[in-house]
């Protein structure tokens, strides 16, 4: 009985990575096509900065889902969380490659004058170690420190919803959408945080 429970374990976890790069398998396809856009490196940067926004907030919705008894989500987090890092690298690198040509005095010049570069290049640095220390040896060896490094998840957030929001310029009826949701997100967990410190502890 436990091959079979174990193969449907890796069918479903396959199923999951496929959904994680179903956006960017579509966009590679569209690109190799020539039916992405007029402009094919704008709707890439556009997708995968999308997509990593979406990312965050189903990795924040996750921890709700489970405390109201669906665990599936919360399962996936860690799968989540390295394809959110994936499609913010590739962010970085598009913007990197058509927008400041690896130019290091042109990128700084970029982070000096345009705030949502900067806020979206420390987004991505928070995001980084997250990534690296997501694997179990690494869980292991952090102990405590693990959990507390982990937390670089809601500032990294914020500041990713700041890049959106200052990107958006007249038109921020999208980035008002998502600063919705992760302020819900975000606020649930500030209020249960809030609700444990009141509780008196047992002597």
């Amino acid at each position: 009985m436990q091959k079979p429970i174990a193969a449907t374990g890796w069918l479903v976890t396959a199923g999951a990575l496929a959904l994680c790069l179903a956006p960017l398998g579509l966009m590679t396809y569209q690109l190799m096509s020539g039916h992405l856009d007029p402009d094919p490196a704008k709707r890439l940067m556009q997708g995968t900065g999308e997509w990593a926004l979406r990312g965050l907030a189903i990795i924040l919705l996750a921890t709700p889902l489970a405390q109201h008894g669906w665990r599936s989500l919360f399962q996936y987090r860690r799968m989540i969380g390295l394809t959110v890092f994936l499609y913010v690298s590739l962010h970085l690198l598009l913007f990197s490659q058509v927008y400041v040509g690896w130019e290091l005095e042109l990128l700084l010049e970029e982070l000096n004058e345009r705030p949502y570069v900067l806020v979206g290049f420390a987004a991505w640095c928070m995001l980084m170690p997250l990534a690296m220390t997501s694997f179990n040896s690494a869980r292991r060896r952090l102990g405590r420190r693990w959990r507390q490094l982990h937390r670089l998840i809601y500032p990294a957030t914020i500041l990713a919803w700041f890049h959106l929001f200052w990107l958006s310029r007249s038109d921020v009826g999208e980035a008002l959408a998502y600063g919705a949701v992760f302020l819900a997100l975000l606020g649930w967990r500030l209020r249960r945080r809030l609700a444990r410190a009141r509780v008196p502890r047992r002597d």
